[in-house]
């Protein structure tokens, strides 16, 4: 039976696979034992890989909304209205008036990360909202802050580290995130297995704190207020060990002193840890011959998440983990630009500009995702009266889904690149859908960059595309001819466009592979049957280690590019061209973090966290009946004894009250999460009319993001606050079948 390789694009971990290939159609999916990184690992979602592909819901062709109602359309007609529509409301009202959104699974694909940047060029606008600032712009910022670079994120040394501290992370269920892992339980147990140390810091007794060595069953949303107690102890009690790192890092001392007041006894009551526990953290971190600290979304989706994700690096700093072997360190992409010279750099900068209405600042040239609703319904000049979304459902991922659906109806145009028609889309006067995964080429240009050893694999489509289908490339291209006033010319202008751009700014950097080269000729070397292909090629000759997509072709299971290596001071792009321990901007949040201190927890407050699901990956999964269901279920889990003195019963109802709304939602009791905190998980509310999803409309679930009003978020990165927030619980009562 026919069979072919593909990398998984459902989550981080990018397993490779083989799929198994009857006629036209993929009819099974197990892991690829040859595979450089993943070496046979898979997971659910890889197994249903299939499902997801053949999924009968999924659009095959473009939708235009004609009289009201989304009508099939032909591809011409669809770009056609795309480009009749958008150019006027541009010149009329300019580019700030077209938003674009993009969403989680836009970086799952080549064309997500290839085309994107070509978008935004081309509108000029400044009405960019993405999914990171409802996940993880404050690792972006606090990287930013400390190396000069926002992509500058370092990853914990998996396999090589003796000693790991994990806050507000599951990897057992969520395969990891910012750290590309495939086979995380794996590389965790093997940690354990070779007498290293897992700590892991969870509100919830997750999967990955029950393989701990040690849970610490924090107060949600003090995950900062801790790791400033642990910098606190590392300095009173004179374990901080810097090593080579003492000669590229400034501001220690002034962190310091920052830290004075964060005492473990000071934050014991907030973060409901004993200050003994908080300092024996500290000592085994300092302790172990090799340490690394990694935090994830409970840590970042929260009021201090840019402090948080701040003082983890400080604490890999402190301790001389950050940049060797066993710690954490920097990957090297093989289509990263050839490393240029140690030194001063550009830095990075926070708010060089604000929001139209609440005037929150740009972070990375981004708006917050809670701004969104609100810039589209305020008159007046710059406001966004047309949006082009890309794999994105804001509807149910971002705060407040209900005023964001009457927005999305206000707009004069929405396009959408979307392969269904979900709860966002829905609003779209066009609908672009790409083909199923099978069917397309894949690279993993964003998560090489976050993975825990360096490699690099591609994969060809493992099917034809499909005579009414349109490759994924050829869609975004022909869009950013529509938006740009080139309606017409042809897609593979768009690319030989980037790779003449690229180069002409190549030849002219000594550090780079095509330095002095004519730009003519060095493309005219370039291989690959598409424009993408030969983009790919580009980035891979001008990358590090000099490799071809030839090469990459000749080893179908990917290049072994070895370890982690040390990298500093080469990362650093900070204007002192050291590390900057205590930037300006977080120096000035801290006494927001100061205040916390204060904030005693209320003993009959109930906060809510979120969770992941190994079945599931936010809201694009549901409609794939293998995953929609089992342990997949949207369910409000409670500790015992907040059952017992709110009156809610296992399998029964509640109401959850929050400063955006009321859900109805079923009840779970279990000793899996801490007293004083229910959880419930993101990504559902399938319920709206108008969407294209059986399977997930009919476990519709509830979406927890409705219970918040978009009032709460990290300042600093503009990220939505997701957990730790106060809600009101109550019982409904039973009312039979």
């Amino acid at each position: 039976m026919p069979t072919a390789l593909r990398i998984c694009p459902l989550c981080e971990a990018t397993c490779g696979l083989t799929l198994t290939i009857e006629g036209s159609r993929v009819t099974g999916a197990r892991g690829d034992r040859e595979d450089v990184f993943s070496q046979g690992f898979i997971c659910p979602k890889g197994a249903a890989l299939p499902e997801v592909d053949a999924d009968p819901d999924r659009l095959r062709g473009p939708l235009v909304r004609k009289d009201g109602r989304l009508q099939e359309a032909t591809w011409e007609e669809a770009f056609d209205t795309i480009a009749a529509r958008i150019r006027p409301l541009i010149e009329e009202y300019g580019p700030d008036a077209v938003g674009i959104v993009l969403g989680n699974p836009n970086v799952h694909t080549m064309a997500g990360a290839l085309y994107p940047p070509l978008l935004i060029g081309a509108l000029r606008t400044r009405n960019l909202f993405t999914a990171s600032t409802i996940d993880q712009m404050p690792k972006h910022v606090s990287s930013g802050l400390l190396f000069g670079d926002p992509f500058a994120i370092p990853v914990p040394d998996l396999d090589r580290t003796d000693h790991l501290l994990i806050l507000g992370a599951n990897p057992l269920d969520s395969n990891g995130s910012l750290c590309t892992a495939p086979d995380f339980p794996g590389r965790l147990k093997a940690l354990r297995r070779r007498g290293g140390t897992l700590t892991v810091v969870d509100p919830r007794r997750t999967r990955t704190a029950r393989l701990a060595d040690r849970h610490v069953a924090i107060h949600p949303g003090a995950d900062a207020l801790l790791l400033a107690a642990l910098v606190h102890t590392l300095f009173e009690e004179d374990l901080t060990d810097l090593g080579p790192l003492a000669a590229q890092v400034e501001g220690v001392e002034e962190v310091r002193e920052a830290v004075r007041d964060f005492r473990p006894e000071a934050v014991a009551e907030a973060c409901d840890v004993d200050a003994e526990t908080i300092r024996v953290l500290a000592r085994e971190l300092a302790a172990a011959p090799t340490a690394a600290v990694y935090g994830r979304m409970g840590s970042s989706t929260v009021a201090h998440g840019t402090l948080g994700n701040w003082l983890v690096d400080v604490l890999n700093i402190l301790t001389g983990n950050l940049d060797r072997a066993g710690g954490a360190l920097f990957p090297l992409s093989a289509t990263a630009p050839a490393p240029r010279p140690a030194g001063p750099g550009r830095g990075f900068v926070l708010g060089r500009r604000h929001s139209r209405v609440s005037h929150h600042p740009e972070v990375k040239g981004e708006l917050p995702m809670v701004a969104l609703a609100e810039e589209i319904e305020t008159p007046g000049e710059g406001r966004v009266r047309a949006l082009v979304t890309v794999a994105s459902n804001p509807v149910l991922s971002a705060p407040d889904g209900k005023r964001l659906d009457a927005a999305l109806g206000s707009l004069d145009l929405m396009v959408a690149v979307d392969p269904y028609l979900n709860e966002t889309t829905r609003h779209a006067d066009v609908v672009l859908p790409p083909p199923p995964p099978s069917r397309s080429a894949h690279f993993d240009f964003a998560f090489n960059a976050l993975a825990v050893r360096d490699q690099v694999r591609y994969t060809p489509p493992a099917l034809p595309l499909e005579a009414d289908r349109m490759d994924e490339c050829e869609i975004h291209a022909r869009l950013i001819l529509a938006v740009s006033g080139m309606h017409g010319a042809p897609p593979s202008a768009v690319d030989q466009l980037a790779i003449d751009t690229t180069l002409a700014k190549a030849v002219t950097q000594e550090h780079s592979p095509a330095y002095g080269a004519d730009p003519a000729e060095f493309a005219a070397g370039l291989t690959g049957e598409t424009g993408p292909e030969r983009r790919l090629d580009l980035m891979l000759r001008l990358g590090p280690y000099g490799l071809t997509l030839d090469a990459l072709r000749a080893h179908p299971h990917g290049i072994d590019l070895g370890p982690l290596k040390p990298r500093l001071p080469q990362v650093l792009k900070t204007r002192s061209g050291r590390i900057e321990l205590f930037p300006a901007p977080l120096a000035a949040d801290l006494p927001r973090l100061r205040a916390a201190l204060d904030e005693t927890p209320d003993s009959g407050t109930v906060r809510l966290v979120g969770r992941r699901h190994l079945r599931s990956n936010n809201s694009w999964l549901h409609n794939t009946p293998v995953l929609n269901g089992g342990s997949n279920r949207c369910t409000l889990q409670v500790h015992p004894d907040d059952a017992a003195r709110l009156r809610l019963a296992d399998g029964g109802l509640a109401r959850i009250k929050g400063e955006g709304g009321e859900l109805e939602v079923p009840v779970e009791v279990t000793d899996g999460v801490r007293p004083g905190v229910v959880s419930l998980p993101h990504g559902w509310g399938h319920d709206r009319s108008g969407t294209r999803l059986a399977v997930a409309s009919a476990r519709p679930g509830v979406n927890v993001n409705q219970l918040l009003d978009g009032s709460r978020l990290d300042p600093l990165s503009g990220t939505a606050v997701l957990n730790g927030f106060p809600v009101e619980v109550s019982p409904l009562p039973f009312t039979g079948c």
